[in-house]
């Protein structure tokens, strides 16, 4: 927890940069390996403590994730002297149960196991679980496609009157619309990069931010052909996702978040990392991706 505290403290250190050039902003962040680690707890526990469900695994790291970013913003804009509100909102996210998704046991979470020890822990829980590229055998569950926001009108609000929001961590908690009226949690995951672009267009955001590992996106990366892309369409960003340049466990979600967002009259979608996020705002850095 330490660690991940550090983490964070170093990364804000450039939001705190971008809020000083005037940009209001809401935040999103992953919750991976967080998510994996609640989900042991809930495992260890097993016969001890209730067991808690995917989607309130995800409201936990949600909130704790948050406090982390939260703190450690709030403390680098007193630090600049910028008076400005943190909060964080716990979000939940539409999406439709009738999802062909739904079908698609898609997300690898929570531990690895062997092939004995998992078929137990699935008879019991009744989990879907696959082999993950040779590594072991961990549960999958469905990835839905994000369609709303719940707290969209309260995180725009908040960003016009100049607070800094932090929403749909790890693609916020998936939920979905009984004919009553009434919001259900469902057993699957959000993309992250997929949830922030639906966040992006409800709060009427112009400019998307994807931070990732990289500089900048690629063609062909890792080969010898590798190709940095600097500036691209939607259009031309779609045939290259078509032509499966974007692995769908790395960028290709990114990617698909931005031409989303842009097929949205979102005018600017910026793919870099931490670091050069200065600079990619300035055009000296990253890929941007615009409109046709």
């Amino acid at each position: 927890m330490a660690n991940q505290f550090r983490r964070t403290r170093e990364s804000v250190r450039e939001i705190v940069k971008l809020i000083e050039e005037g940009y209001r902003m809401a935040i999103t962040h992953g919750n991976g390996p967080q998510v994996g680690n609640a989900l042991l707890r809930v495992e260890l526990a097993r016969g001890r403590a209730p067991i808690l469900p995917l989607g309130i695994c995800v409201a936990d790291t949600e909130g704790g994730m948050g406090y982390m970013i939260e703190q450690s913003l709030q403390n680098g804009l007193r630090a600049a002297g910028i008076d400005l509100e943190v909060v964080t909102v716990v979000t939940q996210v539409i999406v439709d149960p009738a999802d062909p998704l739904f079908d698609k046991y898609t997300k690898f979470i929570g531990q690895f196991y062997s092939k004995e020890e998992i078929e137990q822990l699935a008879v019991e829980n009744g989990w879907t679980v696959k082999e993950d590229a040779g590594r072991g055998w961990r549960r999958v569950v469905p990835s839905p496609k994000p369609l709303s926001i719940i707290n969209s009108n309260a995180v725009q609000k908040l960003v016009n009157d100049g607070t800094v929001v932090i929403a749909a961590g790890g693609g916020g908690i998936p939920v979905y619309v009984e004919k009553d009226g009434r919001l259900e949690g469902v057993d699957a995951v959000v993309d992250k990069d997929l949830a922030s672009a639906v966040l992006a267009r409800d709060i009427g955001a112009e400019e998307l931010i994807i931070l990732t590992d990289v500089d900048k996106v690629a063609l062909n990366y890792g080969k010898q052909d590798q190709v940095w892309l600097d500036e691209v369409t939607a259009d031309a960003a779609h045939e290259y996702l078509h032509e499966e340049h974007f692995p769908y466990g790395s960028m290709g979600p990114k990617v698909k978040a931005a031409i989303n967002f842009i097929g949205w009259g979102g005018k600017k979608v910026i793919i870099t990392s931490i670091a050069k996020v200065g600079e990619a705002i300035k055009g000296k850095a990253g890929t941007m991706i615009l409109p046709g």
